[in-house]
């Protein structure tokens, strides 16, 4: 990206949020801190009204925008892809918002651009897995959410808890909302239990957006995520390597065991994975284990030992 691309980026940026600070503009570019208020200062040669405050950031003078945005084939092309995850990882409200959006997005491109979006379509797919959303509900739970979070109004749900089998109805005040797996779970602070709690959008067959507003401040989503965080931590760390043509006989079974990341490593694939069980991680390598060897750790070399040991003395 040249000077003059980077400055039009900046100029778009700085039309995105409220406050940019200069350090955000030099991270996003990969550029010096100086450099970028070296750029902020040719924007407002330029004419362009920016107001700045020392210690919080650069902002736009209200009233000014940009005329309407061109967009590159390549930014196109990350909206439909967008699209595409959008309509398997989120609900059929939120879905048809995403695409009334889009509409808006192919209205200012170019007739080439807009035929080329189109014939890419049919070759960007997401397909079922159990990694995604099972599940999608038609009671636009995650727009409902959201609008409750914007406007600080309480919701009103019914909620089935699996550990108890227990039908309540609940008053919460949501603070987020994140999807982990399957599922898309919302963090609350709930009224009947008087505490924060998780819940998952499947088990809520009914919610509605009431008046009420929010009786408290909350804290942000990411506090009780790093908490939520912590209970794996008792997850094991796996690394093994194995024959590049054993790969294919793996397939999704790898990811149902916790495969993070993968490296080649002299000539063989290294393979990460986080996984809840040596034991159970023990007894699926030994289906490939005679093209493959355990990198770490030790104790999974042990268990396969004794389990190999077991079938020996079984079987002759």
């Amino acid at each position: 990206m040249n000077r003059i691309e980077r400055i039009s980026a900046i100029l778009i940026q700085l039309q995105s949020k409220k406050v940019v600070k200069g350090q955000d503009i030099a991270d996003r570019f990969s550029i010096s801190l100086r450099t970028a208020y070296r750029d902020i200062k040719t924007l407002e040669e330029a004419g362009v009204p920016i107001l700045s405050e020392a210690g919080i950031g650069y902002s736009l003078m209200d009233g000014y925008r940009l005329p309407p945005v061109m967009f590159t084939k390549e930014e196109a092309l990350s909206f439909l892809t967008a699209e595409k995850l959008v309509e398997k990882l989120t609900d059929t409200s939120t879905f048809a918002t995403y695409q009334s959006a889009l509409y808006k997005i192919k209205a200012v491109l170019k007739s080439d651009d807009k035929e080329h979006l189109n014939s890419m379509s049919d070759h960007i797919e997401v397909l079922e897995n159990r990694f995604l959303p099972a599940d999608k509900k038609t009671n636009d739970a995650i727009q409902l959410i959201l609008n409750s979070i914007s406007q600080k109004v309480v919701l009103n749900i019914d909620y089935f808890a699996n550990h108890s089998q227990e039908k309540t109805q609940r008053s919460i005040e949501a603070l987020g909302i994140f999807l982990r797996g399957q599922f898309w779970y919302v963090v609350a602070y709930c009224w009947l239990r008087k505490d924060y709690r998780t819940f998952r959008l499947d088990r809520i067959p009914k919610i509605k957006l009431t008046t009420n507003p929010f009786k408290k401040v909350h804290p942000p989503l990411k506090t009780f995520l790093d908490e939520i965080t912590k209970v794996n931590q008792d997850l094991h760390k796996v690394v093994i390597r194995i024959e590049k043509e054993t790969l294919k006989y793996l397939r999704d079974q790898r990811f149902y065991n916790g495969f993070v990341s993968e490296k080649e490593v002299k000539g063989k694939l290294e393979m990460t994975f986080l996984t809840e069980s040596i034991e159970g991680f023990a007894r699926w390598f030994m289906m490939f284990g005679d093209q493959a060897e355990i990198v770490s750790p030790k104790n999974l070399k042990i268990r396969i030992h004794e389990i190999a040991s077991e079938i020996k003395n079984k079987t002759y």
